[in-house]
């Protein structure tokens, strides 16, 4: 249940956003098998089987984007358009030219299509409306956005905007291990990369292994910030933070994990109890992540 990677948002101060109206708005977009000759398809699911495409707990609400996409690898088109050339050479007499190549590949294309083979993704979106957080599970941008796009088809006007804090995560985070010092309720962990700001773009990382304070200065004093770090907030959670403001690697420890084996009495409330367990350390953890980092810079 918990989500490996966050790319935070917020809820805009008027949303009144519920999950029967994101029920609503979702439906036109719920996930549809794509045909024979689609490459890829994606639409809304819901995120537990016997649930509507929001599932709402106490205020949380979460969503799942589900996308299947065709493998169908370029060496193979390419493959299967040789035999193709070669035969045709031999009715008319002569080479395929470039024009005439380009469509046997499209020809072929869509005739491999209906056999190739489909992976399946999902992308989970966790929507706070008790502290007005929105999270995406999602590593890259690009899926991040893809899912902020389809929301934007449906809710108007559009409830989510970017968070913004006061001081840059870089420069946080930098200052952090500069004084050796990491804000309350954090300790730095063994992961770290310092970048040059300058052209070079110069980059020293440290995997699993402590930065030493004297190369910590050091690196600072030759024009590098700390763009990646990881830390663990109150013993309780573990994740890296980016210069982009985005969370990743998140995992719970030891302390939470023992509340999320506990048992429950079916699959229904395991998950209720998972996702209220989530729901609540990250609200928290994102608080104090945002008040180490000065408080939430408001914009007109």
């Amino acid at each position: 249940m918990w989500f490996k990677n966050l790319k935070l948002y917020r809820l805009a101060p008027n949303a009144a956003l519920t999950a029967a109206d994101l029920e609503t708005a979702l439906e036109p977009l719920a996930f549809r098998p794509g045909g024979s000759q689609d490459s890829q398809s994606s639409g809304w699911m819901p995120p537990r089987d016997d649930a509507g495409l929001a599932y709402a707990s106490h205020g949380q609400v979460l969503l799942r984007l589900h996308t299947e996409k065709k493998l169908l690898p370029a060496t193979v088109v390419n493959q299967a358009s040789r035999a193709r050339a070669l035969e045709i050479e031999e009715r008319q007499g002569y080479k395929p030219g470039r024009k005439q190549m380009k469509e046997i590949k499209e020809q072929l294309t869509m005739e491999l299509l209906p056999r190739a083979f489909v992976i399946a993704h999902d992308t989970h979106v966790w929507i706070d409306t008790v502290n007005g957080w929105v999270a995406i599970d999602a590593a890259a941008a690009a899926k991040s956005d893809e899912v902020l796009g389809l929301l934007a088809k449906t809710l108007t006007p559009f409830p989510i905007v970017p968070l913004h804090v006061e001081m840059s995560p870089a420069a946080a985070m930098t200052q952090w291990l500069y004084e050796d010092e990491a804000p309350a309720g954090f300790t730095i962990d063994q992961d770290t990369e310092l970048r040059s700001t300058g052209e070079s773009r110069a980059t020293v990382r440290y995997v699993r292994q402590s930065v030493e304070l004297e190369d910590v200065r050091k690196h600072v004093q030759a024009g590098k910030q700390c763009t990646r770090l990881a830390l663990t907030w109150n013993d309780r959670v573990s994740f890296v933070l980016t210069e982009n403001l985005d969370v990743k690697r998140v995992a719970p420890l030891d302390v939470l994990k023992e509340h999320q084996d506990a048992q429950a009495a079916n699959e229904a409330e395991q998950f209720d109890a998972d996702m209220a367990l989530m729901c609540g350390e990250l609200a928290r953890l994102l608080a104090d992540l945002v008040a180490a980092l000065g408080g939430e810079r408001q914009t007109r």
